[in-house]
């Protein structure tokens, strides 16, 4: 049985909506940023856990923290589709939301954290970057569910 319209004559079927590839363009520019910052976190928190997890645990922490959301973007972004679209879009308002309260953290109360995190002083240690990326990314993740 075949669907039809009300005249009678077969309905078309819907048109396919064309998959938007997040790591396409300037997506391809995020999924960089954060391959680069998952390694340069990771590598940062292990060796500073490894070291002298006593000095700083909550700053390593929140160090390691950030290298598995910056990990699961990456991921998201090369992966592609709505719900890793969606995932990445959670992930980084949480991250943005994180930057900002440790970045906040950091200059209110600097004596909480002995070392610097990833996040300290809204990322000033990596450029900005930290805080750049977020916004960056959930601005790209709302232009892909237009596309």
């Amino acid at each position: 049985m075949t669907d039809t319209d009300r005249t009678g004559a077969p309905a078309s079927p819907a048109p396919q909506r064309q998959q938007f590839e997040l790591g396409s363009g300037p997506g391809r520019v995020l999924v960089w940023f954060y391959g680069v910052f998952t390694v340069a976190a990771a590598s940062r928190s292990i060796v500073e856990m490894i070291m002298d997890f006593g000095k700083a645990p909550l700053a390593y922490v929140l160090s390691a923290v950030a290298a598995v959301v910056y990990g699961f973007i990456t991921y998201s972004l090369v992966r592609g589709g709505e719900r890793a679209r969606r995932a990445a879009l959670v992930c980084c308002a949480a991250e943005l939301a994180g930057v900002l309260v440790v970045g906040t953290w950091t200059l209110v109360e600097p004596t909480a954290f002995p070392d610097a995190t990833v996040w300290s002083d809204f990322g000033m240690g990596y450029l900005f970057i930290p805080v750049i990326l977020p916004v960056t990314g959930m601005i790209w993740l709302r232009r892909a569910r237009t596309a």
